[in-house]
């Protein structure tokens, strides 16, 4: 059952040149499945990946999650839906510096006004390698612990989707390979849904299945 679908989704910007940055693209991505979106730079990946998780709104077309069409929503209907259904990993770690390691992954959850489940968020830590560094701040980790960080966030809220944007473009390669092992396994053993942007064959490779896109088309 596809669980993440486009419908001739467009980003365009400017007039004079016309820049398509998303120009009709028809995805789908099935329940559990990890699918990486790869490209080289300028290729529309990120573009696309903002578009699935609601963070812009497309020119044209549709985003539809579990079979509801995303733009229909207000923006703050929107918000509220993306905090509650999609964790999101970013490449530059968006750690916030005055929490620590555990306050930075229950940070989401208590946005949202809700209560941790705190089996739960220690089974993701102890899951991410994280347990003794809870109290630690983000400036005392190394990039691929603060990545770690960054995914146990994700996780923390139990959302069905993780979406991640370059989630090794700032760590060496056996350290990108090890998180994206990580995430791997943690999107099998918590039974979500995984799309992850890169344009790193090997860490493509990685996934499920591949998707190419190339000036804003889906090539592959």
């Amino acid at each position: 059952m596809s669980v993440i679908k486009t419908i001739n989704l467009k980003k365009h910007y400017g007039a004079e040149p016309l820049v398509k940055a998303v120009d009709g693209v028809d995805i789908s991505v099935e329940s559990g499945e990890f699918v990486s979106i790869i490209g080289s730079s300028g290729s529309g990946k990120s573009t696309l990946l903002h578009l699935l998780g609601g963070l812009d709104r497309p020119t044209d077309g549709a985003v539809e999650i579990n079979g509801k069409p995303i733009f229909t929503m207000k923006d703050d209907e929107l918000t509220i839906f993306r905090r509650r259904n999609i964790g999101f990993v970013f490449q530059s770690y968006n750690l916030v510096t005055v929490l620590n390691v555990e306050e930075n992954i229950l940070l989401p959850i208590q946005l949202d006004g809700n209560k941790p489940d705190k089996a739960f968020t220690d089974h993701v830590i102890e899951t991410l390698g994280l347990a003794e560094k809870r109290t630690s701040m983000p400036n005392q980790l190394s990039g691929g612990q603060q990545q770690r960080v960054a995914i146990a966030r994700a996780l923390s809220s139990k959302p069905a989707f993780i979406l991640a944007d370059e989630p090794t473009g700032n760590l060496d390669s056996k350290t990108g390979m090890d998180v994206i092992g990580l995430l791997k396994i943690c999107g099998q053993k918590f039974g979500q849904t995984i799309v992850m942007i890169t344009h790193n064959p090997e860490i493509a490779q990685m996934a499920d299945r591949t998707i190419r896109i190339e000036d804003g088309r889906v090539v592959q």
